[in-house]
């Protein structure tokens, strides 16, 4: 079954077959759906159908996806996804919440989310041919591809801004990768890659450029509905088939506009298929200083006017967002919203989930640290279930991590000196 039938133009609606477009829509340079035959898909398959697989990672959702999975051996491109979440009780007790959860990324062969997104394009990329797969990266996006490539053999290219964090920087290094370091911010390495894309025949990974990010990314909403599903059974379960409960809330953290898209997509495609009744609120978190989505969204436009970012959240810092448009309308179409929060909050948010069991990198807790203040303005109560997402391992920027907690004190290796310290 050929369930890949098309793209079509987020902004315009023009429909382009498989062939026929690679990026971005040529008519305004719109970013591109990826478009499924859902009729096959509902006639072939059932949910259960899916959700029976014992595989434990993205591509049990295969038939979901535009891709096939890659021949051979498990490697670590076929290990990504399948993350858990579990419940963060004591959190949620301070907040005023009944039920928190979170969604730990950071259990990717990478460490971040963005392995999702780096499995598919590079099945993606074995699928057409392509010799060297390039990306931008401030460290994530290029450590998934170049771990994701490594698996299989594929060569891979990052460009990445000086200012990378240098534990991101070593990944990228020790996966064989060829890493270029752009004396500029991650948008000028963006524009680099495509020229560069352009000039040699390279196939581009780009976030919010190449489509099918999206549908790497949209695989961490199929896991989210797997796990609502069941939530919901238990409860029904307990406490009869009556019950009835707020719609989930997702907390996202926002760059480049590419994760919340692709959750959003996600939802859509389960919606579609019949297989969703309710699409979960989605609710974005920006950075004070790279918050040019949210901006939009709350001045009620689409038009993204790009900021002079600065955070130390590295993975959302992000001058002109290329998914900025799919990124507003998924909070708006979900009931959503964007909450934006200080670096001093994200730090704060380190290390009240490392207090939780959970070493988030700045971008992964930025998520925590927006429900934090939606919690307290009413933006979310106490009945309504949240799921937060950490995108991202806190070993990946250290230098962050430290500055969220007090400095070890040194002492003499002496019973007395414990005892003057205690």
């Amino acid at each position: 079954m050929n369930k890949f039938v098309g793209y079509r133009c987020s902004l315009c609606g023009t429909e382009y077959s498989p062939t026929e477009i690679t990026y971005t829509c040529p008519k305004d340079d719109g970013n591109l759906d990826v478009v499924l035959d859902y009729d096959a898909i509902k006639n072939k398959y059932e949910p259960e159908d899916i959700l029976s697989r014992a595989d434990a990672s993205l591509w049990s959702f295969l038939p979901l996806l535009p891709v096939a999975e890659p021949e051979g051996e498990a490697t670590p491109l076929h290990l990504a996804g399948g993350t858990p979440v579990f419940k963060l009780t004591r959190l949620a007790e301070k907040l005023g919440l009944q039920n928190l959860w979170l969604k730990d990324e950071s259990r990717n062969p990478t460490a971040s989310f963005k392995d999702r997104a780096s499995a598919v394009v590079v099945a993606r990329a074995r699928e057409i041919g392509a010799e060297v797969v390039v990306t931008a990266s401030t460290g994530n996006a290029g450590a998934a591809l170049a771990g994701m490539s490594a698996a299989v053999g594929q060569k891979s290219i990052i460009f990445a801004p000086r200012s990378a964090p240098q534990a991101k920087v070593a990944q990228l290094l020790i996966f064989g990768a060829k890493v270029i370091l752009v004396d500029g911010t991650y948008d000028d390495a963006f524009d680099l890659t495509i020229q560069a894309s352009n000039e040699f025949g390279w196939y581009c990974r780009n976030t919010g450029y190449n489509p099918f990010t999206a549908e790497g990314k949209k695989t961490a909403a199929f896991e989210i509905w797997e796990w609502w599903r069941d939530a919901h059974a238990r409860w029904h379960d307990e406490f009869g088939e009556d019950l009835d409960h707020p719609p989930l809330t997702v907390f996202v953290s926002v760059g480049d506009g590419n994760i919340i898209s692709g959750l959003h997509k996600g939802f859509k495609d389960l919606h579609q298929l019949g297989w969703l009744p309710r699409i979960p609120r989605i609710v974005g978190v920006q950075a004070d200083g790279s918050a040019s989505i949210s901006n939009a969204f709350h001045g009620n436009t689409e038009t993204i006017t790009p900021v002079s970012a600065r955070t130390i959240a590295d993975s959302i810092s992000v001058d002109l967002p290329r998914d900025g448009v799919r990124a507003v309308r998924a909070a708006k179409e979900t009931g959503g919203t964007y909450v934006n929060v200080s670096d001093e909050e994200i730090i704060r948010a380190i290390a009240e989930l490392g207090g939780a069991g959970v070493f988030a990198e700045p971008a992964g807790a930025a998520a925590y640290a927006g429900l934090v203040k939606a919690a307290a303005s009413g933006v979310v109560g106490s009945e309504d279930p949240v799921l937060v997402l950490n995108t991202g391992n806190g070993l990946k920027d250290v230098r962050a991590a430290m500055q969220a907690v007090a400095e070890a004190p040194i002492i003499e290796p002496t019973l007395e000196a414990v005892k003057k310290l205690l």
